[in-house]
């Protein structure tokens, strides 16, 4: 059976349709939860982006939603892997699974749309969108902006190597880049305020070695979690910390959601 034609993409992101871009970042996001659910649940590595079951919303289709209702600009939707990529490395106990992954982007689209964009969508749309009250919107905007230590730009070369990454490792290898074009040209939306300062990033192949962490190696037995395009050397977790009460509260009723899920399919 022959392989299907490539398909030529622009060099710069900017120029790209948005609709593959989405499926490039859903595509990226799904190998990410495949990995990362594999990793057992733990009371300290809960944070309140996790539901109690995954939404039953595919991430593909959320992320259409998303760009449907609030018109996400390339720069924010892109901006979420960045986010992710700093978030695990600052919290190495947070991993983007099929429990976080929702909560996560619309939280991540709302802030990186206030950042980085003149007009922007209130949270009370980008709630709707989301399919979570705002007020919970509110609270996992506190959250993420904690998380991320109010470290909400990025040079537009780090957004350009993620795309170029996203390109290169797509699961279908349905696309390809045309080196043709200069990937230094800016156009359509990009008259964002990007952060000046060059932000450290290591080759394309860093998903590719943070995947494999836990799974070729005897003295990684447990898997770790994986991200996308970063050297975690270049920034300091934080300290693990011990499980709050709130959140022993919160693996109880998890797990009891979980039983009773188990129950309800044995019956």
């Amino acid at each position: 059976m022959e392989s299907p034609e490539r398909v030529e993409l622009p060099a710069a992101f900017e120029d790209v349709d948005v609709d593959v871009l989405v499926q490039l970042i859903a595509d990226m996001m799904e190998r990410l939860m495949s990995h990362n659910d594999q990793i057992p649940l733990s009371p300290e590595s809960l944070t309140r982006f996790h539901s109690r079951t995954p939404p039953g919303i595919s991430v593909l289709d959320y992320l259409r939603r998303i760009v449907r209702f609030t018109k996400a600009e390339r720069s924010c939707l892109l901006i979420t892997l960045h986010y992710i990529d700093q978030i695990s490395a600052r919290m190495p106990v947070f991993v983007l699974s099929s429990l976080t992954c929702h909560r996560f982007v619309i939280a991540s689209i709302a802030v990186s749309s206030k950042c980085l964009c003149d007009t922007f969508c209130s949270n009370s749309v980008y709630a709707k969108v989301g399919g979570i009250p705002v007020g919970e919107l509110n609270v996992l905007e506190r959250e993420f902006l904690h998380m991320i230590d109010w470290q909400l730009t990025c040079t537009r070369e780090v957004l350009e190597e993620y795309y170029v990454n996203l390109v290169r490792t797509y699961s279908r290898g349905l696309y390809v880049i045309n080196d043709a074009l200069s990937s230094s040209g800016i156009s359509s939306d990009s008259d964002m305020d990007y952060d000046a300062t060059p932000s450290p990033t290591a080759s394309p192949d860093a998903h590719a070695h943070h995947a494999r962490a836990g799974t070729n190696s005897p003295a990684h037995a447990r898997r770790e979690p994986s991200t996308i395009l970063i050297d975690t050397a270049t920034l300091a977790p934080e300290a693990r910390q011990p499980p709050t009460l709130e959140q022993n509260m919160a693996f109880a009723a998890f797990q009891q959601q979980h039983a009773f899920d188990q129950n309800m399919d044995a019956g």
